[in-house]
């Protein structure tokens, strides 16, 4: 009835917290997290609590993560890429602006 739409095997491995975590060409980065069983994406500014994702569409930002140091990211609408580093988001994004 279902046909996957991407590599059914884990190939590539990111990385969570310099957690080593196994992952499928062409998954979100939210798909894959949530498979590897984290149990948050990110912190709220105003209160702290843990968040994860919740509608899996991009409408929400409750998936917030950070990835190769840049914050704001939408881990449901990120596609894995091999070596990706992810944190987790504390509270709002840092950004740096300089050169």
């Amino acid at each position: 009835m279902f046909i996957p739409v991407g590599a059914v095997e884990a190939t590539i491995t990111i990385y969570f917290n310099d957690q080593a975590i196994t992952a499928r060409t062409g998954e979100t980065l939210a798909a894959c997290l949530l498979r590897a069983e984290i149990s948050a994406f990110r912190t709220t500014p105003v209160t702290g609590s843990a968040r994860l994702p919740y509608c899996m569409i991009g409408h929400c930002f409750d998936c917030l993560v950070e990835v190769n140091g840049i914050g704001n990211r939408q881990a449901c609408l990120q596609i894995v890429e091999d070596g990706m580093r992810v944190t987790p988001q504390q509270g709002v994004a840092s950004i740096e602006w300089g050169v």
